[in-house]
Formats: structure tokens, sequence, C-alpha cells
């Protein structure tokens, strides 16, 4: 087996022994006072991005001698939208299309897959032999299906949604970090923009320097501090709106939003950039619902946040009618002077907070792109020996630190973060909209007037999101594209050379009839030992296979033929993890190990043979037979243990692609940089905690 396909057993995880993904939130969640609690753990986890956002909206503005009725219409805009994409969309829509308990772009890509045969991998939890099951085809699900490019572009769809929330993880402790150590100009004159920026740098360098010790230890402040910051924030609100602008909710009438748009045309459509950002972090409503229940995330927006937020925004805005030209600084200049310094405290501790969680949301979604195959292996290492999804991995982590500092240090003005901030807001909710689309219309059912009604409503208000903060581009929105087009380069690039391994291996793979006529040779002898031999394929041998028995001319007495499949859904139940088959031949048998990409594994204290072996003799055993037999089954099992005692050793490929003057121009470029990246990446084998002396690495070329 080629060392790519093993990385997801280096992960430190613990191993949920269960089989059912909510059941462990379920038994935490179980009646209402456990959906409050859980709800309340949620501040610190999900809506950390969301709930900070005041501190940068108003600030991100491009506002020219702003007027009353502006102010207005500016929050009805913001108003609307948090009701309309917050509440209804991510609040009540999209929280119910879950792929077996974990959410997000991928998430609905997987459900996809998982019901219509559109997807690239393996999309059912099967074993060998078992009939694949769809559901009946709707137009559009066989559109995809016979459609190369359709599926392709599903794929690449699903894959921008998922480099722009990388995306994210580098631009919101940016904005947030820097947004919140904004509040010391005041009070200083003298601290100019330089030491601000400096300052924030030093803070997110600090930050990532902690990222190796994990978060377990530090969370339970998390929920305090954004419960403090969620209560705080609408308390000066009403204050703000009782001594500045008491009607300001006379706004939540669209009727102000019309006349907004009459009033300032072009410009007026150029400020949706700005004031997009009010809905920041929405996502991660969906995308962390592995962690928690649909309903604890429903409580704590509909009964926390949401009014949280209208609260803050409407005491910002009726400062801001009051005082016009303050809407460079639109957050400090509203906090009262008697309560400035507790504010600015908790801002500071709730913009970190928020930064941590969308920067360990970023290696989450890292360590799944890694588990299904779309990107190169890096190193993946569980903080918690009690929380599977709080992970960190080393290279990713210097890398987030080092673009994080760069763009505050190289575009420190909030107002071009903000710019490139909205262009990852506005297209990870058009993404999920289009998927969510797709999952109503294939999925769910659902009645096309209902669908056309989703459809047009949002696909239209976060289109027009999208073409405000597309006119941003060159003021600092090519950020985010630069950044999401060398990931999508690099998981394709990765996705191209490993399809194309699989391709050729499946088209020159060894079947168990060559298998016998290579073992019938005289010249091939069966020598003591067990031999672990890793395949890519399932149905069938790799080609590997038949280039080392010609040339060691030998094959251990049991050789178990071992795939490591992983599926796309989140977990796989431990007794469907290991799929035992038994071949014709002699000592020769099939292992499939079966996982999810939310699935984790503990090698500590683990023994991969031992439990390889376990499932073999009650393979054995529990094989049909007469008394006869059973004499074969005890002889057989013995074998094992003999070839056990005797040696074990692990052989995988160690493949190359040759690239010849036949090829085209694209797949000299792509297969090259497929190789250098394969160069590079990590080693799987090790994973399984075999040592050195046990391992075997056999070198083959593949023309591409």
């Amino acid at each position: 087996m080629d060392d790519h396909n093993l990385h997801p057993l280096s992960s430190n995880d613990v191993l949920v022994n269960v089989s059912d993904p909510h059941a462990c939130i379920q038994k935490q969640g179980k009646g209402k006072n456990g959906n409050i609690v859980l709800a309340y753990k949620t501040l610190g986890v999900v809506f950390g991005g969301l709930v900070t956002s005041p501190l940068y909206v108003y600030p991100s503005m491009p506002l020219n001698s702003p007027t009353e009725e502006d102010y207005l219409g500016i929050y009805s805009i913001m108003f609307w939208t948090l009701t309309l994409i917050g509440l209804v969309k991510y609040a009540n829509i999209a929280i119910k299309a879950d792929d077996h308990g974990e959410g997000g772009t991928f998430a609905l890509y997987s459900l996809l897959c998982r019901h219509f045969n559109i997807g690239i991998l393996p999309s059912k939890q099967v074993g060998l032999n078992s009939p694949r099951v769809t559901e009946s085809y709707t137009w559009l699900a066989k559109l995809f299906e016979t459609s190369l490019i359709a599926r392709r572009l599903l794929l690449f769809i699903a894959m921008l949604g998922t480099c722009m929330l990388i995306g994210d993880g580098i631009l919101t402790p940016a904005i947030s970090v820097l947004s919140a150590m904004d509040g010391v100009r005041a009070p200083f004159p003298s601290f100019n923009k330089t030491w601000v920026e400096t300052l924030s740098a030093v803070v997110l360098i600090f930050l990532f320097l902690l990222q190796k010790y994990g978060t377990s230890r530090v969370s339970f402040l998390f929920s305090p501090i954004m419960g403090a910051w969620t209560l705080c924030t609408p308390i000066v609100g009403i204050y703000s709106i009782i001594h500045n602008y008491p009607s300001i909710f006379k706004a939540l009438s669209p009727h102000f939003i019309v006349q907004f748009f009459l009033r300032n045309g072009k410009s007026g459509w150029l400020l949706l950039g700005g004031t997009v950002l009010c809905i920041t972090g929405s996502e991660a409503m969906f995308a962390d619902l592995g962690h928690f229940n649909p309903r604890s995330i429903q409580i704590a927006f509909i009964f926390t946040i949401y009014p949280s937020l209208v609260l803050t925004y409407a005491g910002q805005t009726a400062y801001l009618i009051r005082n016009p030209n303050d809407h460079s600084d639109g957050f400090y200049k509203f906090i009262p002077t008697p309560v400035y310094w507790p504010i600015f405290i908790i801002a500071t501790s709730a913009a970190i907070v928020a930064s941590q969680s969308l920067i360990s949301a970023t290696f989450s979604v890292i360590k799944q792109s890694v588990v299904l195959d779309y990107f190169p292996r890096v190193k993946i290492v569980h903080t918690s020996p009690n929380n599977e999804g709080e992970v960190y991995s080393p290279e990713v982590n210097y890398i987030l630190m080092i673009l994080c500092v760069a763009v505050i240090l190289i575009f420190g003005d909030g107002k071009d973060i903000g710019n490139a901030f909205g262009v990852v807001v506005s297209l990870v909710m058009l993404i999920t909209t289009i998927l969510l689309t797709l999952v109503m219309i294939m999925i769910w059912r659902t009645h096309v007037v209902l669908v056309s009604m989703y459809f047009c409503v949002f696909f239209v208000m976060e289109g027009v999101y999208v073409s405000a903060v597309f006119t941003k581009f060159a003021e600092g929105g090519w950020i985010p594209f630069a950044i999401s087009l060398i990931l999508a380069f690099i998981m394709f690039g990765w996705f191209y050379g490993r399809q194309r391994k699989i391709d050729y291996e499946l088209t020159h793979k060894i079947t168990f009839e060559r298998l016998e006529d290579l073992l019938a040779d005289c010249s091939v002898q069966r020598v003591p030992g067990l031999c672990f031999f890793y395949s890519n394929i399932q149905d069938g041998l790799t080609p590997i296979l038949g280039h080392y028995i010609k040339n060691m001319k030998s094959l251990h007495k049991v050789a178990v033929f071992t795939t490591l499949r992983y599926l796309l859904v989140p977990k796989v139940a431990p007794d469907e993890r290991i799929v035992i088959k038994k071949s014709n031949l002699e000592g020769v048998y099939c292992c499939v190990i079966q996982y999810g990409y939310a699935d984790a594994l503990n090698t500590e204290g683990f023994d991969f043979v031992d439990q390889v072996i376990n499932n073999l003799k009650i393979h054995i055993q529990n094989s049909p037979g007469n008394l006869s037999s059973d004499s074969q089954k005890i002889e057989e099992v013995s074998s094992i243990e003999e070839a056990r005692l005797a040696g074990v050793v692990h052989v995988r490929g160690k493949t190359r692609f040759y690239i010849g003057l036949n090829c085209g121009w694209f797949d000299k470029v792509m297969l090259a940089f497929y190789e250098v990246m394969h160069s590079n990446c990590r080693s799987g084998l090790p994973a399984l905690g075999v040592s050195l002396q046990q391992r075997m690495e056999v070198g083959m070329l593949y023309e591409a």
C-alpha cells in the first residue's frame, strides 16, 4: 500500500465506542436542563466569531458623511440579515441537514454522495461484497450521475467552501484581535496604529504558540467569557438607545431598506460589503453540529445570541445617529466611560476566544480533508484524551500564525481586512445555499414551491452581498482568493495524483487467479512469518504484489492484504470497522479497516496486529462447516499464531510516477507537483505503531 492512505491512524484519538454519532451528545443533552447546559457551552465554541462581530462591522464600512436615515437603513439591513440568514436559514433549515451528526460544507457534499453515486470516494459503509443502496432517482440525481462535468463542479464547490473556511481561520483572529486592541487608542491617543498592530501580532503569536498544549485546560473559561460579552454588550446597547435614540426600533421596517437604496444607489450597494460582516461566524452553527446537538445550538442562538446582537447593533446605531462621524471606531466610542476598561478586558478576552474557536475549526477541517484524501498528509496530534474534536497540527499551526501576523502587519487597516473577510463570509454562505438546495431537491424531496422560495430569497440576497464584496477585490478582497487558490491547487493536485495512482492500480491489479499462478511457480517459496501487505484497492490486489513476488521469489505463509478504507460518513460502528474475507488460497486473507472522517483511534495501548488477528480468528471460527472442518479451523488458527511468533512484517509500496515523453503538459505539471507533495508529506506506516525493524518498502514506478 502506498503510504499516503495510512495517515488517520497517526492521530492519538480516543475511539468513541458508539455506533450513533449523536449518542454521546444526546446523553449529555437529554432533557430540558441538559440542553440548556449544552446551550451555555456553545457560547464559547460555536458563536465566538458571530457575537464579536460588533467590534469591526461599522469600522469596516466606507461611510461618507452618513445621515440619520442612512444609519436607520444600515441597521434595518443588519437586522433582516441576522433574521433571515441567521435565524431562518442556519438555525432552522441548515441545522437539519446534518450527515450523521456532522455539519459543514463537506458534510453536505458527503450527504449527497452517500445517497447517490455522484462522489469520487466510497460513500457507503459497506463490507467487501455488500451491494450499494441508493435513493430513487430524481432528474437532478441523474444529471449528476451521468455528467462528469457536473460531478467535478460539485466537488469544486465543496472544495472552495473548505478553502474559504480555512481562510476564515486566518482572517478571524486577525480582525478580531486587531479590532479589540484598537480600544487602547481612545484613552491613550499617543498609542498609534503601528503600536496597536504590533501588540495584536504579539497576542496572536502567543496564542498560536499555546496551541500545542490544547485548549482543554482553559476551555472552561471560554463560555463564561463569551457569556459575559453576550450579556454586557446588549446592556450597554440598551443604555445607548435610551440616552441617544429611543425610537431606533422603527428601523425594523423593511421600508427603511428600500429608502436607503433609493437614496444612495451604488454607494449604498457598496456598503453591503461591510454590513455582511454582521453575520460573520453564522456558518459555525452548522459546521459545529458534531460537538453539540441541534436543539442546544438553536436555544443558544434564539434566546441569547440573536437578541444580544440585535440590541448591540441597535445601541451602536443609536449612538452613531447622535455622533455620525464616529463610525470609524463604532464600538468603543459608544461604551460609557465608567465601564470602558471592564468592557475592553472582556472584548479582548472574547476576541481571543473567538480566534481560538476558528483556529480549532481550521485544524478540524484540515484533519477531515486529510482523512478524505483531499489534502497532503500532515501531522495530526490530539491534545485531549477526552475530546476527539480537539486536534492540533504543527505545520498548519505555524503557517496560520505566519499568515495571520502578515495580514495584520501588511494590511493593518481594519477596512482592508474587513473587505477580505466579507469575501469569505458571503461566498461560504452562498455555497451552503447551493448545496442545501440540492439536498432539498434530491434527498428531502421538498415541494418545488418551497425550494423555489428558499433558493430565490437566499441566493438573491447572498448573491447581492457577493457582488458588493467583489468590488473590493483590489482593496484586500484578493487575500482570501489568493489563499483559497493556493489551497485549491494543492487539494486538486493531490486529488488528481491520487486518482491517477488508483486508476493505474485498478487497471493493473493482481487477481487471486493471477496470485495462484505466481505462487504455483516452483521457484517461489512460502516463508515462515506473518505479512501485512497494504493495498489501495479492495476488489483485487495491488500490482506491487506481483513486482514483489517476481523479485523476492517468496511470500509469507500467512499474508493479510490490508486496505484502509475511508468512507464518506462521519463514524463507522466498531463492530463494522474491521471486515475480514478469506481467499481460496492457503494462508491468504483480505482485511478492510473502515473509517469515517470524524473517526478517531488511540494508538497508545492499541495493538494493531492483535486487533486484526482476533478478528481473523473470529471469522475462521464462525465460518460454516462440519465436524471435520472444525479440526481444520483449529489448525488454521494455530498456523496464524505460529506465523505471528515467527515474525511480523509490514510491506507497503513506495510508488512513483514515470512521466514519459508521451505525457501531455497537464499531466506533466500536475503529476510533477503531486510527486513533490508526496515526497515531502509524512509517512503513514508509523501511525500503526510499527517498529522500524518490521517495516519494508517495495519501490515501483507507475507509467503515467
